[in-house]
């Protein structure tokens, strides 16, 4: 008599990184994320720590059916959108002086950087929710569509339906800023 056969045993999936691990590697990546979010970044270390907090807490239910990134990407957008919905957040910066007018020479390409960023910021906080999210992925993250796509939860065509129109929004906001500055 033949001994039945067994099915074999379910192989575990890669090991659950530890907290450390998942905080040294991907702190940087969540801290651009909220900022890009429309986190502001006197509230950004606040805010970081808020998300961290939540990795820390659900980490034993990360399961690997989607990368690390994405799902700290999903947890990333709640607590921005979180964030955006406080009725505490005030837009302006209380400033104690009032900053000079001049500045040296070798500043010149900071300033234009900081314009450009801040420029970009305001063009983000346009943006609705869903084609934020894709945008920043995409065009700043660099992330592969399909990863963009499975991040937001929308069909592949949806994600880049929401990042062509991104895109139209952008470069109107653009056009519109260049041509406020002739």
């Amino acid at each position: 008599m033949a001994l039945p056969q067994l099915a074999p045993a379910p192989t575990a999936g890669p090991p659950l990184p530890s907290f450390q691990q998942v905080y040294a590697e991907c702190a940087p990546f969540v801290w651009r994320t909220l900022r890009r979010l429309g986190v502001r970044e006197a509230d950004l270390e606040d805010v970081c720590q808020e998300a961290f907090v939540v990795v820390h807490r659900r980490l034993p239910e990360f399961d690997g059916s989607a990368a690390l990134r994405t799902w700290l990407f999903g947890i990333s957008l709640r607590v921005a959108s979180d964030y955006r919905r406080r009725a505490h957040i005030r837009r302006e910066t209380a400033v104690s002086e009032v900053p000079e007018g001049t500045l040296p020479p070798e500043q010149v390409e900071v300033v234009a950087r900081r314009q450009a960023r801040a420029l970009l910021e305001r063009i983000l906080e346009e943006l609705d929710e869903d084609k934020r999210a894709v945008f920043v992925l995409f065009e700043l993250e660099q992330w592969p569509m399909a990863e963009v796509a499975q991040a937001v939860g929308c069909p592949l065509q949806t994600a880049y339906a929401r990042l062509y129109a991104a895109r139209e929004r952008v470069k109107e906001a653009v056009a519109r800023a260049r041509g406020g500055e002739s």
